[in-house]
This record gives structure tokens, sequence and C-alpha cells, in this order.
């Protein structure tokens, strides 16, 4: 049954006001504070995401396509002031330097990202953009993903992919080392860790992030390909892009690989699951001899190719009645990936991770199985732009997620999930648009929920306050204190919080 109609409005009414052109506010932009900030809260939250829709009379007609704009939300002693600034090159690359997805630290330097070779050093007092990188100088990859992890000595990995040897495509792990005495820039000692094989040799999977545990590299190898063959003749005259090159084939389903993270050495088990797609993961752990992997999944490929890649943002609810006759079902899922299987039984479940309904079956054909245990799941509201308690529980055994609530796509809702009961907990004011919750502990907290999140909310039917810095109890996600902009703002993808 087509669930879509001609006169069908979207649920959250206001969202094109998100996709709007703005203004840089190179001056420091007073907020006006309601409710109180905590005493021992101070740094700036930054973000990025796009805020030009167009270039004098040519628009872009997709999200990723707008240009890069950096905000600052800077919080001291209970004030806050708000600053943006746009990135802009512009210079006829055939690989995109709009770097608009995310930022994050490289030693003592900080870069905004995107999913390419390319990366920006930014100077985030100022948010000065201070040159371009491409990662290409210190290493063989073709583009790294946006969603690094940092360990706590200043360790950065990450995952890209690249042309091996005899035109085999693989994805490498790279590893950037922390700051050391010589102060060396830490680019210059880059390397890659491991690769793991591509299973199609000319369509890779699409990656946007991977699992990393305390001793193991998690990455999943989904449905969405690139198809190389396309993607090396789209810049040719036949004036195709390179959303053309994207495809899918959900019958060979998702393979799961692993790596050790010291050694480097590629497990031999594949693990195998049903067909889905993935942005996010979550968390990833280690239990019992045992990997548990957290992902934010979706289900329904036509349907999120056509939303995320082809369609005009501008029309883009009307559009989306032409791309599938159902939505997709997203989960936020738990899979458990069995280590040792020296003395497996075919067709016998080998999770022994407590508390959980997930499975994984060994085959005849060495394979192994996976069935997920379902953390979350609600028609059209989906759990995704998930954040933790990163400092205390990346790669560890952890009780709480929150995230963004998509209400068919457009982000309406803060989520809080316990991972262990089920539980959630909401935040919604009708007519606002979060952006992706960042959890800070509290200084001495004991408790691995109590600190704040912080995130940046548009609000475009309020002529008071279109934009504010909201700040709620990581417990209950009461409400705490705004900080309202008079600026218009808008959505935003990832960031940090700079101390």
């Amino acid at each position: 049954m087509n669930l879509f109609i001609n006169s069908f409005e979207h649920p959250s009414g206001g969202y094109k006001a998100l996709y709007e052109t703005v203004e840089e506010s190179d001056n420091s932009v007073p907020a006006t504070i309601q409710g109180h900030i905590p005493d021992w809260l101070n740094g700036s939250l930054l973000r990025l995401g796009p805020g030009c829709f167009e270039v004098g009379s040519e628009p872009f007609l997709h999200l990723f396509d707008g240009q890069a704009l950096m905000h600052k939300f800077d919080i001291r002693k209970g004030q806050v002031t708000y600053t943006s600034r746009f990135f802009s090159y512009f210079r006829g690359l055939e690989i995109t330097d709009n770097t608009l997805v995310n930022v994050y630290p490289i030693g003592e330097s900080f870069y905004a990202s995107t999913e390419t070779n390319y990366v920006t050093k930014v100077n985030p007092d100022t948010l000065e953009t201070l040159g371009k990188v491409d990662l290409c100088d210190y290493c063989v990859i073709n583009g790294v993903t946006a969603h690094p992890h940092i360990e706590a000595d200043g360790t950065v990995y990450n995952i890209g992919n690249c042309f091996g040897k005899r035109m085999s495509f693989v994805y490498n792990i790279i590893r950037i080392p922390p700051l050391q005495e010589d102060k060396e820039d830490p680019l210059k000692k880059l390397k890659v860790v491991t690769s793991f094989p591509c299973r199609e040799r000319f369509k890779p999977s699409y990656v946007h992030s991977f699992g990393k545990s305390e001793n193991y590299f998690v990455f999943v190898e989904q449905p969405v390909k690139i198809n190389l063959w396309k993607f090396l003749s789209a810049w040719g005259p036949r004036g195709s892009n390179y959303m053309d090159c994207f495809e899918s084939d959900e019958t060979v389903g998702t393979w799961i690989h692993v790596a050790d993270k010291h050694s480097g050495e590629v497990l031999p088990t594949t693990y195998r699951t049903s067909a889905f797609n993935i942005f996010h993961h979550i968390n990833t752990y280690e239990e019992d001899g045992q990997i548990v992997a957290d992902l934010c999944c979706w289900k329904g490929y036509e349907f999120v190719y056509n939303y995320l890649y082809l369609s005009n943002l501008r029309d883009k609810w009307e559009n989306l009645k032409n791309c599938a006759l159902e939505a997709p079902q997203p989960e936020v899922r738990r899979y458990v990936l069995p280590l040792h299987l020296d003395e497996a039984e075919i067709d016998k479940n080998l999770v022994r991770v407590l508390h959980t309904t997930a499975t994984a079956t060994l085959r005849h054909d060495g394979t192994v199985w996976l069935e997920p245990e379902v953390l979350f799941s609600g028609p059209r509201q989906a759990f995704d732009f998930p954040q933790i308690n990163y400092k205390r529980c990346n790669g560890k055994n952890y009780t709480y997620a929150y995230g963004l609530g998509l209400n068919h796509f457009v982000p309406d809702k803060i989520y809080k999930l316990n991972v262990k009961t089920k539980q959630m907990l909401l935040w919604h004011t009708p007519g606002t648009y979060p952006s992706e919750p960042i959890f800070i502990a509290r200084p001495g907290s004991e408790e691995e929920d109590d600190g704040v999140l912080v995130t940046s909310v548009v609000s475009p039917g309020s002529a008071q306050s279109p934009a504010f810095l909201l700040l709620l109890d990581a417990r209950d996600l009461t409400e705490l204190a705004r900080a309202e902009i008079d600026r218009n703002i808008p959505v935003t993808f990832h960031g940090m919080f700079k101390t």
C-alpha cells in the first residue's frame, strides 16, 4: 500500500526553514540566558554544518552541498556568546574540500572534516581557517570518515578507503599519534595499522563510521556500495555526479569484519547478518571474550538512498512520495560477535554475554550468522547521531546513550536510551529542531550520567529567539538553561566541546 498521498504534510512542518542561507556572525553575539548554567561548565561548543545554499543564481540542492559554516557557543562564568564563520575555497576541485561535517583535535591543532582526503585546519578560538591539508600527502588513502576515535592520550584512529596492489580495494585503519616531545606535526607520523579487504573488488562499501573496543576494530561492510567504474568516469563529459555512483544489492546482506588493534591482524572469521545500512556506531566493547557492538541501523535502502542522496532539499518531502512504497524501520541494535571458535558447535548459539537476546551461530561454511537484539524501534521514529560519556565509556561496558530523535528524518527530539533496560527518556518542544547532543561530565562525577547535555537548537517560528543553546540535565533530560541567540542559524551535523 502506498503510504504517501499528494496532500500529505510533514509532521515537522517548519523543517524547511532549517535549510535557508544565513549570514555569518564573525563578531561575538551575546546570548540572553533563561535558567541557570552550572558554575563548573566553561568551554566552547563547536558545531559544523551547511550555511549557504546558493552562489549567485545557482542553488545547492542537497544538504551536503551547502557551504561549510562553523559555529561556536562560548560558555564563560554563566554567560554565553555566539560566533560563526564560513569556510570558502570553491577552487574547482574534483574531490570536495567543503569540510562541513565534524571537527576534532589532532595533537594541539583542530581540523574540520568531511568524508574525503581533505581536512581544514582551524583556529577554534577565532574560527579562522589556517590551511587545507591533503591526507594523501601522508599516506595512500582516498578518503577518511568524519568520525575518528580519540584515545585518552590523544591518539587518533580513523578509517578510510584506498586502492591497494593490482587495483584491489581495501579499507585502511590509520593511526595518528599524540604530540610527542619533539613537537613534530603528528600527521607526519600517520600510519596504516591494518587493512580490511573489499568483498567486491570494484564496489566498496560506503563507510561513515567504525567501531573500536579496547583491543579490536570493528568494520561493517554494508549493502550500499560505490561503483568504482562509474566513479572513475563521473567527471567526464557525461556530467554525472558522485551520488550517481551509489548502488545497492541487499541480497548479499551485511558483512562485519574484526581486526586486532595491537597486531593489526584481521581475524579470519567473517560475521554475516541480514541487510541493513548504518551511519553511526554507538559503542563497541568486549565482554566475556566476545565483542558487543551497538549500532544505529536503517532498513529499506531505496527510501534512505533517495532521501539522503538524491532529493532536492527544498521540496524533499514531496520527493519522498516517489522514493518508495513504505518507510524504513530504523532500529538501535545490539550485535554480539564471538571471538574464539575453536570448540564451537555448528548451528548452536555462541553468545555468552548475559542479558541479551542477540545470537551468533556458526555455519557450515565457516561464517558466523548474527541476529541482533533490538534496543529501540519506533515507526518512522529514529534514534541516531548517538553520543555517550565518551571519555569514560568509549570501548567499555556502558549504560546510557544519547541521540537525536528523527521524525521522518527531521530532528525534533533528544533521546536518552538505557541500553540495559531499554528505558527511553525524551526532550521535545514543538517547533524546535535540535542538533546532536554532546555529553559533558560534571567534574568529580562518579555516575556515568552525572553531567549535562549541550546542543544547538533552531526555532524558526520564534521571533524572539530563532536559535538557542540548550542545556539539559543528563540524568533526566530536565531543562537547565537556554542561551537565546538573536540570529538565524541552520541545523548542524556534528561537533565537540572544547574546554
